[in-house]
């Protein structure tokens, strides 16, 4: 890809980008793969079978998936020009990966994916029961192989050049510490924005080291009230959402240039902001129940909306308004998919 292709680009995001196989599902069959009704989890040996499952016993839909993968589509959507966003991470030679690619693109995402030759392309076993909630269950695969060298590419090294605003999801701190600081540091000597998202409580429990290292780099903080309260009881902060959030944005920051601002999202309840020391409570508009079909992708649309109205330099209220608009329609529809044309205003 020529440089000139990545002129455009103002968000770049990060990931491990995951073929999403989605089904309705009874309950029971969280219960025999050991998850819980909105858990997200890396796949073990005894959740091999779930994929295989789900296609031989349900009606499945694919999506290009992957947390950060559907945020950048959202805010592709939503800025409505091609090539506005671009995306980095690692998969397989094969059907899977050309589908994901192909639907992207078609979205006018800069695809700048990392091909692997000996793993398959990733997976991740969406498990929608009755009452539209989601278990995630993600075999990495191929997207566990990305190498931090590939930023130094032709394609992605000037979509970084060109860009001025980052997201990296809390899951690509199992995969590549080593590209999300390559990309902190970057931010931090050309005063660009890093945001990062906690993800799932499993990663504040079981990879705090390199939450740590990563950190400091990042502006903008993301995640929701379950992995607002991992990040309590891990750090000793209480159970308070304003009080945890106050506490985050107060760690120590590479870059003196603006305070951290960190954002939780309580499903139907008030998003909780902190930004520049002070907390704000912007209000969720109620939804009918009937109207939820799925939850999967609530939180990666909600970034998704937020993102395109920064690109754009809107106020904190307007980005905030845009992620929510962006969940609600996401959460009527199957899996993170939207109409053909945004109608936000």
């Amino acid at each position: 890809m020529a440089a000139s292709d990545a002129s455009g680009c103002t968000i770049v995001g990060m990931c491990n980008p995951l073929l999403d196989i989605s089904a309705v599902v009874p309950a029971e069959v969280l219960a025999k793969y050991g998850v819980k009704s909105g858990d997200a989890v890396l796949a073990e040996e005894k959740h091999m079978p779930v994929y295989s499952e789900l296609v031989e016993k349900y009606k499945v839909d694919y999506i290009a998936g992957g947390a950060g993968q559907n945020s950048i589509r959202v805010a592709q959507w939503m800025l409505n020009k091609p090539n506005m966003t671009a995306y980095f991470g690692a998969v397989g030679a094969d059907a899977y990966a050309a589908q994901m690619k192909a639907q992207a693109s078609r979205d006018g995402v800069n695809v700048q994916y990392m091909e692997v030759a000996d793993q398959p392309t990733g997976t991740c076993a969406v498990l929608v029961t009755a009452d539209g909630e989601r278990s995630l269950i993600a075999n990495l695969a191929a997207a566990n192989s990305f190498k931090a060298s590939h930023l130094e590419t032709a394609g992605p090294k000037a979509v970084i050049d060109a860009a001025s605003i980052f997201y990296i999801t809390g899951f690509f701190l199992t995969v590549s510490v080593d590209a999300i600081e390559i990309v902190g540091r970057h931010c931090v000597e050309n005063k660009k924005t890093l945001c990062m998202n906690l993800s799932a409580p499993f990663l504040i429990q079981f990879f705090g080291d390199q939450m740590n290292a990563v950190i400091p780099y990042v502006d903008i903080m993301f995640g929701n009230e379950t992995e607002a309260a991992a990040m309590g009881e891990k750090m000793g902060w209480g159970s308070d959402i304003p009080t945890i959030a106050k506490n985050l944005a107060a760690l120590p920051k590479a870059s003196g240039l603006k305070c951290r601002t960190v954002i939780i999202t309580q499903g139907s309840t008030a998003t909780c902001v902190c930004a520049e020391g002070v907390v704000t409570s912007y209000p969720v508009e109620p939804l009918a129940k009937e109207a939820l079909v799925d939850t999967n992708g609530a939180g990666d649309a909600f970034v998704g909306g937020f993102l395109s109205q920064m690109a754009k330099g809107e106020d904190m209220a307007k980005c905030v308004d845009a992620g929510h608009w962006a969940a609600r329609v996401i959460i009527q529809r199957s899996g993170c998919s939207y109409p053909e044309v945004c109608d936000y205003k």
